[in-house]
């Protein structure tokens, strides 16, 4: 399926855990797995709890063994990267995951959260704090934010700060894996729009995990849909959010209606 031009390119992949028992068979939960995300687009990733979708983002951030497959990011091979060459890969691919709080550091300042990456790839201290104060400018952030703990921020805030520091470095591609599903609508739309302006500004790539069709059909150029570890249904976003092929893409459809009604009725009240 390697489609030449692509940044990321997973194929077959296979994922299976233990199953529970000493002779219980293993749980495959990802079944021949394939994708791929072009320089500067967002790819949706889009299903339900226990589909997989998860899974795919955490064996491509190397969180998971393959069990089988090939993942290539910028033309390397990287799904058994050492630990060393997985930290060299950082500086081009980075995450955000769903809980902006537990994936900060609480004993950190904001300051010194964004400044690590940059420490760490031999920046000087100067042109970090530079760096830091461009950041939190591009995330819309107030510039005293550097010296102040996560705890001090809303969650749209620390969100925020973690999508500063996954651009602190200038990654090529960022996991986002369901960023904004712990936040409110109003903090969500915030959010999103963010992600969209520092795509457009820095023309990052997304692989952006989302159970929500309906946040995904406002992020993603193209969808890929997961369902029981296999993808069902890809294309363009617009097809795949307006006309579904798959009856999963259906379900997924009426559930996200069914939140955006919810969620309405309950702000009119």
């Amino acid at each position: 399926m390697k489609t030449d031009g692509e940044l990321l390119t997973v194929e077959d992949l296979r994922v299976s855990f233990p199953g529970k028992g000493r002779r219980a068979p293993r749980n495959e939960v990802l079944r021949g797995v394939s994708l791929g995300v072009r320089p500067g687009e967002t790819l949706g990733l889009v299903g339900g709890s226990g589909s997989g979708k998860t899974t795919i983002g955490r064996a491509i951030l190397g969180l998971v063994p393959v069990g089988s497959g090939a993942i290539t990011f910028a033309g390397e091979r990287v799904e058994r990267a050492t630990a060393r060459r997985r930290r060299a890969l950082s500086r081009d691919l980075q995450v955000v995951f769903q809980d902006p709080y537990t994936s900060l550091n609480p004993s950190l300042t904001i300051g010194d959260t964004l400044s690590e990456p940059l420490l760490a790839q031999g920046r000087g201290r100067a042109d970090a704090r530079r760096r830091v104060g461009d950041l939190l400018d591009r995330v819309r952030l107030p510039s005293d934010a550097a010296g102040r703990l996560p705890r001090e921020f809303s969650g749209g805030q620390r969100q925020r700060v973690a999508i500063a520091r996954a651009l602190a470095i200038g990654p090529k591609l960022i996991v986002c894996d369901e960023p904004v599903s712990a936040l409110d609508l109003t903090t969500q739309k915030t959010v999103l729009e963010l992600l969209l302006e520092l795509q457009e500004q820095t023309g990052v790539a997304y692989l952006f995990i989302s159970h929500d069709l309906s946040v995904i059909r406002v992020v993603s150029h193209r969808v890929a849909v997961v369902h029981e570890g296999e993808i069902v249904e890809t294309g363009e976003a617009a097809e795949v959010t307006s006309r579904p092929r798959h009856a999963y893409t259906r379900d997924l459809m009426t559930a996200a209606f069914h939140r955006s009604y919810d969620a309405n009725t309950s702000a009119e009240r």
